[in-house]
């Protein structure tokens, strides 16, 4: 079965379900799809649960205890949470090229390993580099218009298909969402 993944940088939980990315192509084909979490937010009349300060005190707590359970780091950047369409116009400028999955992998763990604030291009730049990716050239993409409008695209796609938040999964019609979800979603594409 085909697992789509629908993301947002800017989401710790799409990073937790992300480090999760090997169990979920055990169970099949995944791609990842980038989208817009405020775009997301703002067509379902969401917001992000640390827009309200008990459920976001609640949530930090509980993506560090997933974290703990992943074996995996989770640092918040500093004026967290961050703009992330510098970094998304990027992922879906690169989304279905060869360059897509070094290109994720490297501005998640600057993001979310290393609590680094990736919507400044000084700060991501130097991640991409360091992933031996060309970060000039790759960031240089997120300004053409066909890509706003690519982004843009995604995002409508996955508010149609009933998305409010990230991370979203489709396997088939059936949606997902939530890192914690992660083992209904393998569940679901091992039918």
């Amino acid at each position: 079965m085909k697992i789509e993944f629908f993301f947002d940088f800017g989401s710790p939980a799409a990073y937790l379900a992300w480090t999760q990315l090997h169990r979920l192509e055990e169970a099949g084909e995944v791609t990842l799809r980038p989208f817009l979490l405020g775009g997301v937010f703002k067509a379902t009349g969401n917001a992000s649960p640390v827009m309200i300060p008990a459920k976001g005190k609640w949530m930090t707590d509980d993506m560090r205890r997933w974290a703990k359970r992943y074996g995996v780091p989770l640092r918040f950047a500093e004026g967290f949470p961050l703009n992330t369409i510098l970094p998304m116009r990027a992922a879906a400028a690169l989304e279905g090229d060869e360059r897509f999955p070094a290109y994720v992998k490297a501005v998640y763990e600057a993001m979310f390993g290393r609590g680094e604030a990736i919507s400044d291009p000084n700060v991501i730049s130097p991640a991409l580099e360091g992933a031996g990716l060309d970060s000039r050239a790759i960031l240089s993409l997120a300004e053409d218009q066909a890509v706003k409008d690519r982004l843009k695209a995604n995002t409508e796609e996955a508010v149609a298909r009933g998305a409010f938040g990230a991370p979203t999964f489709f396997v088939g019609d059936r949606m997902h969402f939530g890192n914690d979800r992660v083992d209904w979603v393998i569940e679901d594409a091992k039918g």
